[in-house]
């Protein structure tokens, strides 16, 4: 099984909070900011396809890749998206992109220097020359300034009691973050209790360390803000949102 196949299986009632649409009417901007107001778009690490299908209504053709077979499942397609199983640092499409996009930290959860170079040259293989690769991360200096902690979630859906426990450990000399996730879901009719357990590797950069990614695979940084707000980045800056043109 690969990683949020068990998590997969609550992951849309748990991010039921999410503020999708707001994410989405940021990176449209972020996208017309860069001359990507329609056109094609691949989204590496598409998840159940809530972003993709969001963009898609916005006009874009919208391509998701996806490792978790429970994941793609569970997303519907829709006029506009489409969506299919494969490992983002290795697939390669026969056609290129205006823009690729990965969301809500994918880039983080590369932890080796093999994988981050990866997804990298996956993103650039699959540009249109100008094209830009947007993504967003755990920025290291958030990440030491702030320090990691326990967080208790809680969500329910009809009969069903949701509460996830997220318990970090910091991998400081790796750059890294092992989150543990522990889900109890509770059926209140039948009184069953299903438990899961899946461990979740972040990894967090600074941007020197973008830059010496984006430059290896000939790409280019031309913009650092924070996801949402655009603000400069800083030690109050947990995510940080990223813009790499194809040169």
């Amino acid at each position: 099984m690969t990683m949020f196949d068990q998590y997969s299986l609550y992951y849309d009632i748990l991010y039921r909070d999410k503020d999708y649409i707001g994410e989405v009417a940021y990176v449209k901007q972020l996208l017309s900011r860069y001359n990507v107001s329609r056109g094609t778009l691949l989204e590496l690490g598409s998840g159940t396809g809530v972003h993709g299908r969001l963009l898609a209504r916005s006009g874009f053709a919208v391509h998701g890749i996806e490792r978790s077979a429970e994941m793609v499942s569970k997303s519907q397609e829709a006029e506009g998206f489409t969506c299919q199983v494969a490992d983002l640092r290795t697939v390669r499409l026969s056609r290129a992109y205006d823009a690729v996009l990965s969301l809500f930290h994918v880039v983080s959860y590369q932890v080796t220097n093999a994988d981050v170079q990866a997804i990298f040259s996956c993103a650039a293989a699959h540009l249109n020359s100008g094209g830009i690769f947007v993504f967003d991360f755990w920025y290291s200096p958030a990440v030491y300034t702030q320090k990691v902690a326990v967080r208790i979630k809680r969500a329910r859906e009809g009969n069903l009691q949701i509460v996830r426990i997220a318990e970090p450990y910091a991998c400081t000399n790796e750059n890294r973050v092992d989150v543990n996730y522990t889900i109890y879901a509770r059926n209140l009719d039948s009184g069953h209790t299903d438990v899961i357990d899946e461990v979740h590797p972040m990894r967090h950069f600074s941007l020197p360390e973008i830059d010496l990614l984006a430059e290896s695979v000939g790409l280019s940084r031309i913009c650092s803000e924070e996801f949402m707000t655009g603000r400069s980045p800083g030690e109050d800056t947990w995510g940080l949102c990223v813009v790499l043109r194809k040169d």
